[in-house]
């Protein structure tokens, strides 16, 4: 089961077999360096940490330089590991390139989406707000009685009623999706649709976890 960092460039088009236009994303992946092998005998569960783009020396803690020195690599600017059961496969400081994605179908694209802010429950939740008209005043976006009503009073707001809020910026996963093209001279990933986050933002790729197909 591959999984590879990389960083997101943005979104174009391209055209399949039967000329249909199709919305893709481009994907910057790796190359990434393995900086640590976990076992089960040494941390209690089997995974790989993977690391991409090598961060500046000025900007390299103590702790940080230490953990990736023991594997002979360069302390990196996005960090992130992943379960498997193929740790054997791997060693500290080894290269990890898109060409292990070149014979995947499916993957799992994992990001954090782009953060909107301080947003009211017509932007976050989907509310269609108060009338427009006979005697609304000042209240047309408001979202209304938030108590639990007569049947239990006293016990003010139900955990997990939906209000305005911070919206955004939150780890985001979206599932089997196409790989439409794999290009290992410019290390470059290619799949169909949208993935989480902004350009220029991190994520993660990894072979599909679910079978079955394609989401549409």
């Amino acid at each position: 089961m591959p999984a590879i960092l990389g960083k997101k460039v943005g979104m174009t088009c391209v055209y399949d077999d039967q000329g249909r236009q199709v919305p893709v994303t481009v994907i910057e992946a790796g190359p990434c360096q393995v900086l640590q092998v976990k076992t089960v005998e040494t941390d209690g569960y089997n995974a790989v940490q993977l690391g991409f783009g090598d961060l500046p020396d000025r900007k390299v803690s103590r702790p940080a330089a230490g953990h990736v020195k023991k594997a002979g690599a360069r302390a990196k600017r996005f960090v992130r590991e992943y379960r498997t059961e193929d740790t054997e496969n791997y060693e500290p400081g080894a290269t990890v390139t898109v060409a292990e994605f070149q014979d995947v179908a499916l993957v799992d694209v994992t990001g954090v989406s782009k953060g909107r802010g301080f947003a009211g429950v017509m932007k976050r939740h989907g509310f269609k707000g108060q009338g427009a008209s006979h005697g609304t005043e000042r209240k047309h976006r408001a979202a209304g009685s938030i108590g639990r009503g007569s049947g239990i009073p006293g016990r003010g707001v139900a955990k997990g009623k939906r209000m305005a809020g911070h919206m955004g910026h939150k780890k985001r996963t979206v599932e089997k999706i196409n790989i439409m093209k794999v290009d290992t001279d410019a290390n470059l990933l290619v799949v169909k649709g949208s993935v989480p986050g902004p350009n220029g933002g991190y994520v993660m790729v990894r072979s599909a976890r679910k079978t079955g197909p394609a989401k549409a």
